[in-house]
């Protein structure tokens, strides 16, 4: 079909020049993803059409698709996705892995070593390079498909009407996100993510959270209607601020709405513009660490060049020879297989904090976990069961009463009724719970004599939600009642009832707003609002949290009902809820204390009632910090509230969605490591801002999409584990940056100074190589090792000062005993004679040194059996003896030819083992003592 033009995306009579499901293509005919400019233009067209047009021109309904069509529309856009993308997504992931700074060095070191004549050591060299991209790239594609298959397990879903035929109704149906597709009609609820660019069709009351695209936090309103008498809009308005669109990424907050997809997947106005931003830095405490390391040890390398150049003589030493030299000495630097090993550990991990109910969404998160010492959770589900039982119902004078039960119940009836997305609420069903203990199970009794007229929903801003019900017998009057926080509710309120006013049964005829004598309502005045706070907040103290019940009669209004008649209100009374501290929570919070982690409440609720959930818990809660007074803080002197000196639990209550990413951010200026654990559509900022954001399975699409790490269950024991996994996995990745270092300093600096001292070079450049490369494959098995306990109490993260002090200690001891090693095979092997000398001295070498690192995997893996150190695993195990033996064999194997290797004497038999010996023992007694020390 022939593309359509930019300005104009609609033929005649509204139809799509497009076969229907599909994007036009560009038109140089290229198959190219549409640009920002082509997007903004396409969505445009469909925003100026009005509803029924865009449905014919999608060729669809209201009713939405056929089940037959939305199949082909999907087997369509996957291969649209797929094709001629699959091989440009493994080019694109060759060229990340390939662009890591150790195999640009490799890269390097191949080049040099092959302008300087020496094949096969540029082979070799090039050969670490390709198999360290390699083995990551597979490690990586292994990693992403479970990461994936996890994913699935917490897939975001999206509601859209599909039906049978064409003569069949539309059903509502669940679908995967990656399954809408142009021309769905999808339903909008609260808490949903928006699941592609959509066209609205119908909306009441919809806001939506656009803060991904324009970084704005206030919601902007949307609404479908279209007049055709109001002149285009400027071109150049932005799309976010076109009402009649919702675009992909952005998330419902309140309202409701029913729209059609007009662009799915990359043909999205949001994947336009990540095609044209730049990715941001790394900014996890994982992302820090490596790339801190990654480039001291490059220092290392490029540091190691010029030295070694400057111990080869000029006069004995060809130019070519030294420049191999070096190039050697740069090689046995590098830890080639870090990615791949911090990759595999990472791996690892996450397949185990899987078995134990931890879903991890992104890698490095495991070590994020790891490295966490500071979460902040609220306190609903965390500290408590999350299960509300209702405890009082009083008056406006602080007695019970059965009639602010009453309204209480018909507010939770029909918001239920009204607002379908609504129902669920834990409060409205621990109303409707005890109406039917009550009633015997009549739970058809709130509905008597009173018929749903309209609602006002609950959103987080408002905090309340309002029912409009008319009775029977009362035409041409409408009766609100409103129910929610009170702070939200009372300013709306101007009387107040403080006296029980019989009211009939519900389902009887009941003239509830006459305003007759039986009510004793009375003018509001300060002193009264002053009592009624300090009622509330002695309720809150006891744990107990209150919603305030308010009512007022108002003539039938001709026009939907919104917020603004929210006004001139009667306060009827209160209704408590407890919700009870869970049982488990003061061991588990004792848990994470003993794993160095502290936690920091906050909370949307009542800061009394945070205070005395804290204590119930067995925390001792600090200063609480009230939104209102966190937005006029500074932020010098939030970076001192967050960090109290005497050791209690920073309380922030009553905060916004970006009061709660505030707290995060000055968490990690003050240098924590930060984890936030949220459920909620509130949650989604701050679960971003977090080093590692955690969710839980039953929480709401956003919040778990802006999550790394998904919990079976919002248990702090199950995080508590995961925490632990995570520091088992950053231990074995740490060894394995210990030991490459230490061993390959101790080696440069033993080859340097054999260098000086003896008329040939202590290695050729390829056997340099051999050396490294079977060191390395070897230290893969770190991998598969136990930790010590002592690596599991605490937050760990990369150290470079750590590294350093560790290197300094037992880099110079391998050093120290490879020279020893010359000096027998200089002397008692008679290297220093003979024409075969020289190949014997390296043959000695490499085998000695082979047996000192696999000595060196086993020692230094670990602090010890006597310091409660586990044993090696039998992997580990494996690998030094496998280590050793091909140590022992390369002589005689075929390899030895192509190496420059000779068989050894017997007489070697006896200097290694006295070598060995020494080295094992010495390595032992300075690891006790280091440890000791530290």
């Amino acid at each position: 079909m022939a593309s359509a033009p930019e300005s104009e995306p609609f033929g005649p009579a509204g139809a799509l020049t497009e076969e229907p499901g599909s994007v036009p293509a560009p038109p140089d005919g290229s198959g190219a993803l549409p640009d920002v400019p082509r997007t903004h233009a396409m969505l445009a067209g469909y925003a100026d059409r009005p509803p029924l047009s865009v449905l014919r021109g999608l060729e669809t309904s209201a009713r939405g698709l056929t089940e037959t069509d939305a199949e082909e529309r999907l087997l369509r856009q996957e291969a649209a996705a797929s094709g001629g993308t699959r091989r440009g997504a493994s080019l694109r992931h060759l060229a990340r892995v390939a662009a890591d700074p150790f195999v640009l060095v490799l890269v390097v070191l191949s080049t040099v070593t092959a302008v300087t004549r020496d094949p096969r050591g540029a082979v070799l060299i090039g050969s670490l390079a390709v198999l360290s991209c390699l083995l990551r790239m597979r490690q990586e594609r292994r990693g992403g498909r479970a990461a994936a298959e996890l994913r699935a397990l917490t897939t975001t879903t999206a509601t859209v009407l599909r039906r049978a035929d064409a003569g069949c109704p539309g059903v509502e149906r669940e679908v995967p996100v990656e399954q809408v597709v142009p021309g769905d009609v999808v339903r909008l609820a609260p808490g949903d993510m928006v699941p592609a660019d959509l066209r609205l069709l119908s909306a009441t009351g919809l806001r939506v959270d656009q803060a991904v695209l324009t970084g704005e936090s206030l919601p902007a309103a949307k609404r479908a209607a279209w007049t055709g008498q109001a002149p285009p809009p400027d071109p150049d308005v932005p799309l976010f601020d076109r009402p009649e669109l919702c675009l992909m990424g952005t998330s419902v907050v309140s309202g409701t709405g029913t729209a059609v997809a007009v662009a799915t997947g990359p043909r999205t106005h949001f994947a336009a513009l990540q095609r044209d931003v730049p990715r941001g830095a790394p900014r996890t405490a994982f992302d820090r660490g490596v790339r801190t390391v990654s480039w001291a040890l490059i220092a290392m390398v490029a540091a190691a060049v010029p030295v070694a150049l400057l111990f080869t003589e000029p006069g004995r030493t060809p130019w070519s020879h030294a420049l191999l030299f070096a190039v050697s000495i740069a090689v046995a630097l590098t830890p080639e297989m870090l990615p791949l090993v911090v990759t595999t550990t990472l791996a690892r991990g996450a397949a185990a904090l899987t078995r134990d109910g931890v879903i991890v969404k992104r890698l490095p998160a495991v070590h994020d976990l790891g490295a966490m010492d500071t979460l902040c959770a609220d306190k609903t589900g965390t500290l408590t069961l999350d299960r509300l039982s209702l405890t009082s119902c009083l008056d406006g004078s602080g007695e019970p009463s059965d009639e602010v039960l009453r309204w209480a119940r018909l507010n939770a009836w029909f918001a239920a009724e009204l607002v379908p997305e609504a129902a669920g609420d834990t409060m409205d069903d621990a109303l409707l719970d005890h109406l039917d203990a009550d009633a015997g199970g009549g739970a058809d009794l709130p509905a008597g004599g009173f018929h749903a007229v309209d609602a006002v929903p609950f959103d987080s801003d408002r905090r309340r939600a309002t029912v409009v019900l008319r009775q029977d017998g009362r035409l041409g009057r409408d009766l609100l009642i409103t129910k929610g926080a009170v702070e939200d509710v009372l300013p709306l309120c101007d009387r107040v009832r403080t006296a029980p006013a019989p009211v009939p049964a519900l389902g009887a005829a009941h003239d509830a707003a006459t305003g007759g004598e039986a009510f004793a309502d009375v003018p509001l005045t300060p002193d009264e609002r002053d009592r009624l706070t300090a009622l509330t907040d002695e309720r809150s103290a006891t744990g107990e949290r209150l919603l305030a019940v308010a009512v007022a009669d108002r003539p039938a209004a001709r026009r939907d009902y919104a917020p603004g008649d929210e006004r001139g209100l009667t306060l009827v009374g209160f209704v408590g809820f407890r919700d009870e501290p869970d049982p488990s929570a003061p061991a588990a919070l004792e848990r994470l204390a003993g794993l160095g982690v502290a936690l920091v409440v906050v909370t949307g609720d009542h800061p009394l009632v945070a205070v005395r959930t804290c204590r119930d818990t067995g925390l001792t809660p600090g200063r609480v910090v009230l939104g209102a007074e966190l937005a006029d803080l500074p932020d010098a002197e939030l970076d001192a509230l967050i960090t109290p000196p005497d050791g209690t639990t920073p309380v922030f209550a009553r905060v916004d969605p970006r009061q709660k990413a505030r707290v995060v951010g000055a968490l990690r200026r003050a240098g924590r490591t930060v984890g936030f654990l949220g459920d909620g559509i509130n949650d989604a900022p701050a679960l971003r801002a977090a080093d590692v954001g955690i969710s839980v399975t039953g929480a709401v699409d956003l919040a778990r999409e802006s999550s790394d790490v998904v919990l079976a269950g919002r248990d702090l024991s199950v995080l508590a584990h995961g925490i632990t996994e995570g520091r088992r996995t950053f231990g074995n990745g740490v060894k394995y940056i210990r030991i490459a270092v230490t061993s390959n300093l101790g080696n440069v600096a033993s080859m340097l100074a054999a260098s000086v001292l003896l008329p040939f070079m202590p290695l050729l450049p390829l056997q340099v190589l051999a050396q490294n490369l079977l060191f390395d494959v070897s230290q893969l098995s770190l991998a598969r090792d136990r930790v010590d306990p002592a690596d599991l109490r605490g937050p760990r993260t990369f150290d470079p000062r750590d590294l350093a002090r560790f290197v300094a200690v037992f880099g110079p001891l391998g050093a120290l005993f490879d020279l020893a090693a010359f000096g027998l095979f200089w002397w008692v092997l008679e290297a220093r004679t003979g024409a075969g000398g020289e190949a014997l001295f390296h043959t000695g070498f490499l085998v000695e040194n082979l047996l000192a690192q696999a000595l060196t995997l086993l020692v230094l893996r670990g602090r010890g059996r006597m310091r409660g150190s586990p044993r090696a695993s039998r992997t580990v195990v494996a690998a030094a003896c496998l280590l050793a033996v091909t140590a022992v064999l390369l002589p005689v194997s075929p390899a030895a030819g192509p190496l420059g290797l000779v068989p050894l004497p017997l007489a070697a038999v006896p200097t290694l083992a006295l070598v060995l010996a020494g080295y094992g023992t010495t390595l032992v007694f300075v690891r006790n003592r280091y440890l000791k020390a530290a």
